[in-house]
């Protein structure tokens, strides 16, 4: 929560090193607070998949694979 609570902070002020359109289209319709939780959420089940897998993280087919924004 704490990670995803500075990645928000980051992002609302233009300062973070990636674009996300899904936390941005996220953020454009929920509260920080629950855009957090969110955002805690999906790193977490990346990172429990990868550690379940095994696999290399790859951040082009994480980016694809992300459903667009409603």
């Amino acid at each position: 929560m704490v990670g995803a609570t500075s990645v928000i902070r980051h992002a609302r002020i233009g300062n973070g090193p990636h674009k996300s359109p899904w936390l941005d289209g996220l953020l454009a319709r929920k509260c920080p607070k629950l855009a957090a939780v969110a955002l805690a959420n999906k790193t977490a089940r990346v990172a429990w998949k990868l550690l379940a897998s095994g696999e290399a993280y790859d951040r082009a087919h994480g980016a694809s694979a992300m459903p667009a924004a409603a």
